[in-house]
């Protein structure tokens, strides 16, 4: 099959999900059974390209033209064949663990959820393979709109309170942030096409209007997160366990820091950056990020917004190494894509089977949850793990080449900055585990065994396959490095890109 009409497929078959989800709303496991076809399509879809892409082909598509040089435009390269190829995966283990989740605890409007998942999904696939600055924005808005009735879903003050936090918020940030650097890009450059090596390179803009177009993408695009425009992901923890899923690790969050990885090394280009220092600024404004969320994650009890503030934190990983501007510190930030992906949706499945299983929602009424829900609460250790970087698992890899691309380009504040913060990690994530585990239950009667009662089945499928992948991923290291190592090109030095491939073969061996 052309690699034109894969293309063309990976947006068109959960757009086509979308419409045949509802016919089938009377139906629910038809429906359900749409949904996880629709989802193994389109990972079937995305690992052909993945190959190809692999192989050096480097596929485009063609819509209608807007304006004179920009059209609606598809094409594929390393970073958005990684973020395809982890929201085509998620989408599958999401869909499985909603089942679950969504009959475990009785909830209502399922048949408009899937829909709107299905819409969120396609929408991520076209910001993953955009060729230009508007697809990019197209699609990142109707990721917006899509995902606003998932956040909205309960229905009652709280949810429709917050979905609208999430909605004005990340609307007003594109709108008045975002569009406007868009048309400055488009004026200065003359095209709004994604090049390899940036688009602003020889658009002679000086470092002083440089920085403030930086600033204007990186604070524009609300979905990465960065302080102070992070408000919208605790309150969007409203949400049912699988939009937070999404949410967080599926599409809404990865596209935010997908897009800030983006438009540094294909509008700005590294080598611009480095030479004029325009980015430094907002390294700092990440760094100070990762920092503060990590605090402010250490002082919730409730677990979903421990976990929603310890995002905010993790997404200023891949921020503060993007502005950094060193090829292994973007190799390190393109990495923390798929590895917070896998381990944060496998905390906030944790999060959701005891919800479902044990309907606890505090950190503080977690005592002795490891005895009756030894299968969730051993993932929850390993996805608790990766996020701290802690080997055999992938978040370790991720955190390494950032610090190593810190040193290489004598930015050290970095180095510290991981360390304070994986410390940090160790303080907010690992007492949710150690009370589960070596506390008693709070109920429990001296001499009675503890009954185990886990979340339904579905839900333990999918938290086990993705506390897998952070160990899979951590093998798998030089099959991601072999796709992502392309995205470095023409950046200087040159050796520095070929650094990580070179450390991770000597640890692996």
């Amino acid at each position: 099959m052309e690699s034109e009409t894969l293309l063309w497929m990976s947006l068109g078959i959960p757009a086509a999900a979308a419409f045949g989800i509802p016919l089938a709303g009377r139906w629910p496991n038809i429906r359900e059974g749409v949904t996880l076809v629709a989802a193994g399509a389109l990972f079937l879809t995305v690992m052909t390209l993945l190959l190809r892409v692999l192989d050096g082909e480097r596929p485009e598509a063609y819509g209608f033209e807007v304006v004179d040089g920009v059209a609606l435009a598809l094409a594929v390269e390393p970073l958005g064949m990684l973020f395809a190829s982890v929201a085509s995966t998620l989408w599958i283990v999401n869909s499985i663990y909603s089942i679950g989740y969504m009959r475990g605890n009785n909830e209502p409007r399922q048949t408009p959820f899937y829909i709107c998942f299905a819409v969120a999904i396609a929408a991520a696939i076209g910001v993953a393979f955009s060729a230009n600055l508007f697809t990019l924005f197209l699609f990142y808005e109707i990721l917006t709109v899509s995902t606003y009735p998932l956040v909205a879903h309960k229905a009652n003050e709280d949810a429709r309170t917050n979905a609208r936090v999430y909605l004005v918020l990340l609307m007003a940030t594109s709108m008045v942030l975002l569009l406007p650097a868009i048309i400055w890009t488009y004026v200065a450059a003359g095209s709004a096409d994604f090049i390899q090596g940036g688009l602003l390179a020889g658009a002679g803009l000086s470092a002083g209007m440089l920085t403030l177009l930086y600033a204007l993408y990186i604070f524009g695009i609300g979905k990465a997160a960065v302080m102070p425009v992070h408000f919208w992901l605790p309150a969007a923890m409203v949400a049912p366990t699988p939009v937070s899923a999404l949410l967080h690790a599926v599409a809404v969050v990865k596209a935010g820091v997908f897009c800030v990885i983006k438009v540094t090394v294909y509008v700005f280009g590294l080598d611009l950056l480095t030479e004029t220092g325009a980015s430094q600024p907002i390294a700092y404004v990440a760094g100070f990020t990762v920092i503060m969320a990590s605090l402010i994650a250490l002082m919730h009890d409730n677990l979903k917004k421990r976990l929603a503030f310890s995002t905010v934190s993790q997404l200023s990983y891949v921020v503060m190494a993007a502005a950094v501007a060193s090829p292994l510190a973007i190799l390190g930030a393109a990495m923390h894509i798929a590895a917070h992906a896998v381990s944060k949706i496998t905390l906030f499945f944790g999060a959701g089977c005891i919800y479902t299983a044990a309907h606890l929602t505090k950190v503080s009424e977690l005592d002795g949850i490891g005895r009756r829900m030894p299968v969730t609460m051993t993932a929850f250790l390993v996805g608790t793990l990766s996020i701290i970087g802690l080997p055999p698992l992938i978040g370790v890899w991720s955190k390494w080449w950032i610090g190593v691309g810190a040193v290489d380009s004598d930015n050290l504040w970095v180095v510290a900055v991981l360390m304070i913060s994986s410390l940090l990690n160790v303080a907010y994530l690992v007492p949710i585990a150690s009370r589960g585990f070596f506390m008693p239950p709070k109920d429990a009667k001296p001499g009675e065994p503890i009954a185990v009662a886990e979340a339904p089945l579905p839900c333990l499928i999918a938290i086990c396959v993705t506390a897998g992948l952070c160990v899979v991923l951590f093998f798998g290291v030089n099959e991601l490095e072999a796709l992502l190592l392309p995205i470095t090109e023409g950046a200087a030095p040159a050796a520095a890109a070929q650094a990580p491939a070179d450390l991770a073969q000597g640890a692996i061996q």
